[in-house]
């Protein structure tokens, strides 16, 4: 079956490299470093420990920000290999690593999941471990990496009841890749459970909970974010409703709710920051068409009191955004994407709503709504029903925040149990 699959990836490959070149139409970044692709780097000429990261894109890149600024800490013998998969994982692997470990960094492309991609690339870097960050399972990257003898760990894991049925499909294919893996840290016992049932050794599964419950909002950051805060509210003090990470259909149905929710608040501000870059332009466009008054965050302008919309059009400032809004919409979950990050709200403390398609941040989702700190709706009006409570009671409003933030707190710790993980794969490399 692996013979298989890499021969069935060989013959799709030149539909990759297509898909790429068509995307990089409207991202031109696509078409640049294709030789990290096919495994190409510079061979690294130190000899201390190389910890590698895999992340795919921005959500687990910055997942792997606290785990490697900490691990960095403990350990400043380490240098790090960071991979991601799309350029803007890239750029967020810039912006936020190279500051804390500059000259300990690498970073690159993941090559394709080929042999021949895969081992002039592990060549020439000599990675003592591998840890992936939530579920990016390659059969040949792990199984290589075990001939190796490279230990993986699958870092906060999660894994959905569809994707475990897909995986299932192929039972001894499945059994094969994870029996590959050294361990599995698992975010909760369901996520650890299917991890068993697909033929992972349970004695290699452990769970610790979400690392994303780990965020830590420092000093400089409330700074940032009452900046903006004050800079968005203006003289009139407008409530600020921000719908985050939207998806291709989400942005009609919000701007469905915001023009109901206009016939009351008229001072209302929206700011809408769709969840991929490459639609900033398609969706300023589609809130012109729909007669807003629309002003953009990188044309570094304080939204007039007569905007009202503030198009999110910069990368890397989510976190903020959500520190100067009173409510927020969190996007992927009026479509069937599986949700974004619930937590970065919550920790916050601010009231959250969602569309209904959550299965990727399903125990979150639930522990959330069984506090009473997050609301999910189905349609435009029942968006606009709830926010329009949430405008007409401070009260409530503030309740529901604090309920959330109740749920973050009570929920972190995973944090350290995954870095002595990662610390116990190392200790046991180094014994040998």
């Amino acid at each position: 079956m692996q013979t298989f699959y890499s021969w069935l990836f060989r013959i799709i490959l030149p539909f990759v490299f297509l898909r790429l070149w068509w995307r990089g139409r409207s991202q031109p970044a696509y078409r640049q470093r294709l030789r990290e692709r096919l495994g190409r780097v510079p061979k690294r000429l130190s000899r201390t420990p190389l910890i590698w990261v895999h992340s795919v894109s921005v959500g687990e890149t910055l997942a792997a920000v606290p785990v490697i600024s900490e691990l960095a800490v403990r350990h400043p013998e380490w240098q790090w290999l960071v991979t991601t998969s799309t350029p803007t994982g890239s750029e967020r692997v810039s912006e936020a690593l190279h500051p804390i470990l500059g000259g300990r960094l690498l970073h690159y492309y993941l090559p394709y999941d080929l042999p021949e991609c895969l081992t002039p690339f592990l060549k020439a870097l000599r990675p003592s471990m591998l840890v992936i960050i939530e579920t990016e399972l390659w059969p040949n990257l792990l199984r290589i990496c075990q001939k190796q003898g490279i230990p993986s760990l699958l870092a906060n894991a999660r894994l959905s009841e569809k994707s475990a049925r897909g995986y299932g499909r192929f039972p001894a294919f499945t059994r094969s890749m994870l029996g590959n893996l050294n361990k599995v840290v698992a975010q909760y016992r369901i996520d650890a459970e299917r991890f068993v049932s697909l033929g992972m050794p349970q004695e290699r599964v452990v769970t610790s909970g979400n690392i994303k419950f780990d965020l830590e909002i420092d000093l400089g950051l409330v700074s940032e974010a009452q900046a903006l805060t004050h800079q968005w509210r203006g003289p009139s003090n407008r409530k600020v409703w921000l719908a985050a990470s939207t998806h291709t259909g989400e942005d009609e149905i919000i701007l469905d709710a915001f023009s109901i929710l206009l016939k009351e608040f008229e001072d209302l501000l929206l700011v809408l920051v769709p969840r991929h870059p490459q639609r900033f332009d398609d969706v300023a466009r589609l809130c012109r068409e729909r007669g807003f008054r629309v002003v953009r965050r990188s044309e570094d302008a304080a939204p007039a009191s007569r905007d009202q919309v503030l198009l999110g059009d910069t990368m890397g400032e989510l976190l903020r955004f959500y520190g100067a809004c009173d409510m927020a919409f969190v996007g992927g979950s009026l479509v069937p994407v599986g949700g974004h990050n619930l937590i970065e709200p919550a920790a916050w403390g601010v009231p959250a709503v969602s569309g209904p398609y959550l299965h990727n941040f399903a125990t979150v989702a639930q522990l959330l709504r069984e506090a009473g700190g997050l609301t999910v709706v189905e349609d435009a009006e029942a968006l606009a029903l709830q926010l329009k409570g949430w405008l007409l009671s401070d009260e409530k409003r503030k309740l529901v925040g604090h309920r959330a933030k109740v749920v973050a707190g009570q929920n972190s710790g995973a944090l350290q149990c995954l870095l002595g993980e990662i610390e116990g794969q190392m200790l046991a490399l180094e014994s040998k």
